[in-house]
């Protein structure tokens, strides 16, 4: 599961840079939540570079089936820190 979170930030109209990824697999037993990531950043490879990227932020959920049979919810992400302050509020009046 993915969902496209770049409208809860302060990007422009219509950006596909914030995401947030479920992923549940067995791959992910004995795993520290750490090298979960690691592993889900891995498998995007170019699309993380911070060099050539697309994706600026991802919000990762990555659980083993016993851990998703338990809650099988996905938490809500972190509200929006601001970024550097270069784009106006959204809430701004223009």
């Amino acid at each position: 599961f993915y969902r496209n979170e770049s409208h809860m930030h302060n990007v422009p109209e219509n950006s596909e840079t914030h995401f947030k990824v479920v992923v549940v697999s067995d791959q992910f037993e004995d795993m520290k939540t750490i090298q979960r990531h690691r592993t889900v950043y891995k498998i995007l490879g170019e699309e993380m570079s911070p060099t050539g990227g697309k994706v600026h932020a991802m919000a990762i959920v990555a659980k083993t089936p016993s851990q998703w049979s338990k809650t099988a919810s996905i938490p809500p992400s972190p509200s929006c820190r601001g970024g550097d302050g270069s784009l106006p509020s959204k809430n701004e009046k223009k």
